[in-house]
């Protein structure tokens, strides 16, 4: 289902409208196993649901808010637009966000799993709480360009959203708050735990790494570790990795949200789950592949203020090394995450 919001000059006016590009209602898929999961040696997620119990509806509504393309202005984009489930929720070949009209940000949009442990949303961290994260992209003025309120008429002039949200709160009535804490219950319940690797390390039979996989693991632990801690792959740090600043965009990194000079050009360290579905890289989409990737840090890294001093030397990686790195990194895609229908847009299924 699609999320959009459109500025209404009317209050009934909005209501038409909204009816108007009311999608058919399809029968919602089975959302079964909706539960908190922890795997085996993993922390505590930060994102716990205790004020807001996980239910069926309420996932099912969420979902269909993911999907609703009346969360932007002009009704033409969803969060899905720039979060397709089949890159792990990347934007496929997508450098920067499109936004609303073709606009143009200036970062690349991250892929969505695992967020419960996340404790900063966005490269920058501009958001510390996974229920109001939605709101920075749809009011974004070169995302969705909307309002919340705007968001609240469409979606309660909207029949089959009146269904949904009797289904997940017992009436009709549309607020910020249940479509907040609806959006919450899917996107923290978009776990990827399930690579080669998770298997691997949990011995599945019949699931083994290779030698060039295990070379990669151990020249990863002995070389990317200590950012891309496991077994979440990143240590969710603010880091200057070494980029040269873009003359275009001109992006201070997370200063821009605590005003520290001692964070200029930092960025949160990306999980690097799934790192082979969700090209381009780095916050601003500049590389197309993993090779251009460690090729920038053996090869490119510039010592800007505020670079990471364990950076300050480069990695020291052979042509070997690379291959045998991406090859490890390979193992971390979650082929069953990508194609879990419960999270699939469900007017297509």
């Amino acid at each position: 289902m699609k999320l959009s919001l459109y500025i209404s000059f009317l209050f009934f006016g909005g209501v038409l409208l909204s009816c108007k590009v009311d999608p058919k209602l399809i029968e919602p898929l089975p959302s079964n196993d909706l539960v908190q999961q922890i795997p085996a040696g993993w922390p505590q997620p930060n994102y716990q649901f205790q004020n807001n119990s996980i239910t069926e509806d309420k996932f099912i509504l969420g979902r269909a808010i993911f999907y609703e393309t009346m969360l932007s202005k002009d009704n033409s984009l969803s969060c899905a637009s720039c979060h397709q489930n089949f890159t792990a929720f990347a934007n496929a070949d997508h450098a920067i966000s499109h936004g609303i009209l073709n606009r143009f940000g200036n970062r690349n949009s991250p892929a969505l799993f695992n967020l419960a442990w996340h404790p900063y949303f966005m490269h920058d961290g501009g958001s510390i709480n996974i229920e109001i994260q939605p709101l920075g992209p749809i009011s974004n003025p070169v995302e969705m360009d909307e309002q919340i309120g705007n968001v609240v008429s469409k979606l309660q002039g909207s029949a089959k959203y009146q269904s949904l949200f009797r289904s997940a709160f017992g009436d009709e009535l549309v607020t910020s708050e249940r479509i907040l804490k609806s959006l919450a219950q899917f996107l923290g319940l978009l776990y990827s735990t399930n690579s080669k690797f998770d298997k691997w390390q949990r011995a599945e039979q019949g699931v083994s790494l290779t030698d060039e996989e295990l070379r990669g693991y151990e020249l990863f632990k002995a070389k990317c570790n200590s950012c891309h801690t496991e077994p979440l792959f990143s240590d969710f740090k603010f880091r200057n990795n070494g980029l040269r600043v873009d003359a275009g965009y001109q992006d201070v990194g997370r200063e821009r949200i605590s005003t520290l000079p001692q964070d200029r050009y930092t960025f949160k360290t990306p999980s690097l789950r799934n790192i082979a579905l969700t090209k381009p890289y780095m916050h601003d989409g500049r590389y197309e592949t993993l090779e251009n990737c460690l090729e920038h840090y053996t090869d490119s890294i510039v010592n800007l203020e505020n670079l990471d001093p364990l950076l300050l030397n480069g990695v020291s990686l052979t042509a070997a090394d690379k291959k045998d790195i991406i090859s490890f990194l390979k193992t971390l895609t979650d082929y069953q995450f990508i194609n879990d229908k419960r999270f699939a847009d469900p007017n297509y299924h």
